[in-house]
């Protein structure tokens, strides 16, 4: 009888599966009634995050305490050489294939009162390069902040490191991985409801918006596809060549995690599995997995960039404005940099749109069609970043020898 049960589970991987399939076809019969199921799916998601930021700062600080000084800087150094490398190539993924499939054309804009619901951003890049360092890190953390709260927590650790090697004393990074560890056992509590709060989340979607926004805009999330194929076609080779791995078995493990992105569209959400399969199915070693997991979620940002540069296009596509190669350069360099330090959750993306059309220039009002299918935009955004994520943690794991292929190839297992 146990072994018939333990053949009647269903990882959590296939429950979300479901979740998903069972949340958009309830939320299509039913329609707007749906909408009364969200405040499930919205508690689901309030949990995760109410542990993120000190799951984040715990992770970073142990990571870069616990070692010396020359690992953190190796990790450093690849770290955010394949995070610029991978971003910028997304970005010019974005602008080939709207300059090729023309996501603008054809497009009925709104008038200027449809796009209320946007908010304003810093006027200037620098304002948002000094607000990466926090005058106060509480505020910080009760804020969501992430990369102030990463900066410090990245600055405890190097703190802690040398007070622990001068003075031999370890209470403070054994109080620090504990945090860490009660942290973990707080999300994967919390991961047991999943697939209930994405069934909600996903029926309110089904059953407010429907198909009916996505018919206009399919060249837009057809073009954001397109470019996570050609991405997943050359960063996942590019990994499995230089980690000397098997590339066939990456899909497979990279399964729950994709549809936690698709299902949440919220790369902080996202963190916690994220990091946790980088070490039990990658091989990632727990040192690189706490230290490039938070900064690759905050900086990392391939899937985003790519849509911030098609959004662009867009804008200027559907109100008839020709780009000339300096703003095309500009698109690039400022998609770039608003993917610097930025989480995505669903929804943040209609600020940064805000920025990049006052900065290029553009009509305001051709962002009203773009909140209209943020949430769809968001699924292949979330898609993409956090995958990457994983490819540059096993980048830098392998330059440091702390990748295992055993655990990759599934002949050892360990735990998070």
């Amino acid at each position: 009888m146990k072994n018939n049960k333990k053949r009647l589970k269903l990882s959590l991987t296939t429950q979300i599966l479901l979740a998903t399939a069972a949340g958009i076809i309830f939320g299509s019969v039913v329609g707007p009634w749906a909408g009364n199921l969200k405040f499930i799916g919205d508690i689901f998601l309030r949990l995760i995050q109410m542990s993120v930021v000190l799951l984040v700062m715990s992770s970073v600080a142990a990571a870069v305490g616990g070692g010396d000084g020359r690992d953190v800087g190796k990790m450093g150094f690849h770290t955010f050489k394949w995070i610029i490398l991978f971003t910028i190539i997304a970005a010019v993924i974005g602008v080939i294939l709207s300059v090729l499939i023309k996501p603008g054309v054809g497009i009925e804009i709104a008038g200027a009162e449809a796009v209320t619901r946007t908010e304003t951003v810093s006027s200037s890049l620098t304002d948002t390069l000094l607000n990466f360092v926090p005058t106060n890190v509480m505020k910080a953390m009760a804020d969501g902040d992430m990369v102030p709260c990463i900066v410090f927590a990245l600055l405890f650790g190097v703190a802690m490191g040398g007070y622990t090697r001068h003075s031999g004393n370890t209470n403070m990074v054994e109080w620090v991985n504990g945090i860490n560890g009660v942290v973990v056992n707080i999300i994967k509590l919390v991961m047991n409801i999943a697939p209930a709060g994405i069934f909600c989340l996903l029926a309110d979607v089904a059953g407010s918006t429907g198909l009916k926004v996505i018919v206009p805009m399919m060249k837009f999330l057809g073009l954001l596809l397109i470019g996570d194929m050609i991405q997943f076609a050359l960063f996942g080779p590019l990994t499995a060549v230089l980690c000397k791995i098997n590339l066939f078995k990456m899909p497979k493990k990279f399964a729950k995690m994709s549809m936690m992105a698709i299902t949440t569209t919220s790369g902080a959400i996202c963190l916690p599995t994220k990091m946790e399969d980088a070490v039990t199915k990658f091989g990632v070693s727990r040192k690189v997995a706490d230290f490039t997991g938070p900064i690759t979620m905050s900086m990392n940002s391939c899937g985003a960039v790519q849509c911030y540069v098609a959004a662009i296009f867009f804008m200027a596509q559907a109100t008839g404005i020709q780009m000339s190669p300096y703003q095309t350069g500009m698109a690039v360099l400022l998609s770039c940099l608003m993917c610097m330090g930025t989480i995505s959750v669903p929804g943040g993306s209609i600020p940064v749109y805000t920025f990049l059309a006052s900065s290029l220039e553009l009509p305001l009002e051709s962002i009203a069609v773009l909140i209209g299918i943020d949430w769809f935009a968001g699924m292949f955004r979330t898609l993409m970043n956090v995958d990457v994520d994983v490819m540059v943690g096993m980048l830098v794991a392998d330059k440091l020898g702390e990748l295992d292929r055993d655990v990759y190839n599934e002949k050892k297992t360990v735990k998070y």
